[in-house]
């Protein structure tokens, strides 16, 4: 005799997706709820899962791949169908380009109705949308198969170079029942999802006697290092072989920025004029120049680099000691190989010449940033908050915009590792307030978010969502009154005002307000560091708008090379 349903202990997919993800400890999920996947929110929310809904897919999506680059296991994003799942593909792309672990999983149509083109709500074949744009794409067609697929996608997400994945869970899949035990026993603990690869010793050999031979090496922390978190194992190296190193931004911090062997403030010179170039994490894309042009100098270098993924060696120039492993036990056998080797760069000339240029940069730059004009530059403001984090180091700082990109990184000193959270390789707009939830959301620290007003614009209404969760962050935008700056004209004489020019006199910090948040209005670099160590006291919701010069500022920032100007209509 069949045993009734009724008489059964049953699951289904809703709660398998939830006892899957808790049995890999995945505990956070950022979310916008909807069609079909309402209930599974409150159902995760029910069984202790944290989930953070907010205002659109895409800056849930900035959240978790923040998560993923934070916790070294992948942030979930949670979507309904099509227009939703389309929203978070930007920071699915996002993650993957920059390397972070996320997954994102939404709901879709059933299968049978995408096939024939039925016209079901939200049909869209979505799985093969998303391939193209993600490190791999999984769907679930049988709840029993759950269990599986959320562990492949962890372990794609984690495994060799960390990258987004897409899980798609057609609705009918969500409300199939199953027997209890058979849904239990379907689930998986992933075991070591991203095991060590340990380079070879003819490799690393190689590498080490380039850097043996050499006369002027500098070595590249890229955010790939900083994700490693193998913070005191790369400082220990660094600071054997004692030969500057130049951290990319998001790397700032795994050695002070104010560390005797930092380049930061000589990044030309040494990219110029080093004949030795150990790349760790970091890959030669467009933030180095791809490898070549006139910012590396009229010589061929020679290139040591550690990465995990062996197709990035030779991507734009010739490598000359490919060093493929993860980078925790590629600078572990270096450290073993260096104990029958001499080689330390400590007082050397081309260490002094670095140095001196260092500081005779920061000398030059100091006055700059002491200043407190009304309305304020860029450097004033900015001195201000390099100030802050020096003594606040704990606190995260979040960056975005253009010129407040470009200024930022190169005055703000970081001293720990992971502290600084900007727009990484592919170079995105909008990353700003869901990378300072889940920064604050993941690590439980106060974050300090210094935005361009343009950068800002992406994701403004997620100040609702801070002051819905009564999270420590305290967003500052420069306002300078438009995209770069505001004193573009419209070229036909027209009444609208040109294409990069915003409202005029704008006050950003009017905002926050209707939502029970704390908004300030600063017009001077003294009134701007007093509010922001007020708000990080606090920990308060808080938008601080800092009027800036709308002169202040240059088009594109200092990637204004990659615009293209119309030759025939030149600007004058």
């Amino acid at each position: 005799m069949i045993e009734s349903d009724s008489n059964r202990s049953l699951t289904d997919g809703f709660q398998l997706i939830i006892d899957a993800l808790k049995l890999n400890d995945i505990k956070n999920v950022y979310n916008v709820p909807g069609i079909p996947v309402t209930d599974l929110g409150r159902l995760m929310q029910a069984s202790g899962m944290r989930v953070l809904s907010f205002r659109h897919e895409q800056n849930a999506g900035y959240a978790a791949s923040v998560a993923g680059y934070l916790t070294q296991k992948p942030g979930i994003c949670l979507t309904v169908s099509a227009p939703g799942f389309l929203n978070g593909l930007n920071a699915l792309a996002h993650a993957n380009t920059n390397c972070f672990p996320m997954i994102l999983i939404s709901g879709s149509s059933e299968r049978e109705i995408v096939d024939l083109q039925q016209g079901d709500y939200e049909e869209m074949d979505q799985l093969s949308i998303a391939k193209p744009i993600c490190k791999a794409a999984y769907r679930v067609l049988h709840a029993e198969d759950i269990g599986i697929a959320i562990a492949r996608s962890i372990r794609s997400a984690v495994s060799g170079r960390p990258g987004g994945v897409y899980l798609d869970i057609p609705a009918n899949v969500l409300s199939q029942a199953i027997d209890k035990d058979q849904g239990n026993s379907s689930l998986v603990k992933v075991v070591d999802p991203a095991p060590k690869q340990i380079p070879s010793n003819e490799a690393v050999n190689r590498a080490l006697n380039i850097l043996q031979d050499a006369q002027k090496p500098v070595l590249i922390l890229g955010k790939g290092a900083a994700y490693s978190q193998n913070d005191e194992l790369i400082r220990t190296f660094i600071e054997k072989i004692g030969i500057p190193f130049l951290p990319m931004s998001m790397a700032k911090g795994l050695l002070p920025d104010v560390h005797p062997q930092s380049a930061s403030a000589a990044r030309s010179l040494v990219l110029k004029d080093s004949d030795v170039v150990i790349l760790v994490g970091a890959r030669l894309n467009w933030l180095l120049s791809h490898g070549k042009g006139k910012s590396w100098g009229e010589y061929a270098k020679k290139i040591i680099q550690l990465d995990i993924e062996p197709r990035e060696m030779d991507s734009n120039i010739n490598i000359t000691a490919p060093v493929v492993g993860d980078i925790g036990s590629s600078i572990q056998v270096m450290m073993d190989a260096l104990k029958g080797m001499e080689i330390s760069f400590h007082n050397s000339d081309w260490t002094e010449l670095v140095s001196n240029k260092v500081k005779s940069n920061v000398s030059r730059m100091s006055q700059k940033l002491k200043n407190n004009n009304v309305p304020m530059d860029y450097h004033g403001a900015l001195g201000r908050v390099k100030n802050i984090i020096k003594e606040r180091p704990h606190v995260i700082l979040v960056n975005e915009g253009a010129n407040t990109l470009d200024f930022s990184r190169s005055i703000i000193d970081m001293y720990e590792p992971r502290k600084r959270l900007d727009v990484g390789t592919w170079g995105v707009m909008g990353i700003g307030m869901g990378s300072a939830i889940a920064a604050t959301v993941e690590t439980g620290l106060p974050v300090l978010a210094i935005e361009g007003d343009s950068a800002f614009g992406f994701s403004g209404m997620e100040i609702e969502t801070i002051c819905r969760y009564n999270l420590p962050i305290c967003v500052v935008i420069f306002n300078n009154g438009g995209i770069y700056r505001g004193t573009d004209v419209n070229p036909s004489g027209g009444l609208d005002v040109a294409t990069t020019v915003f409202v005029k006199n704008a006050r950003y910090d009017k905002m926050i307000e209707a939502f029970g948040g704390i908004g300030v209005n600063v017009l001077s670099p003294d009134e701007l560091a007093q509010e922001i160590n007020r708000a990080l006291d606090s920990g308060n919701p808080t938008l601080i708008n800092a009027v800036i010069d709308e002169a202040s500022g240059t088009e594109s920032g200092r990637i204004g090379n990659l615009n293209p100007q119309s030759i025939v209509n030149k600007k004058n």
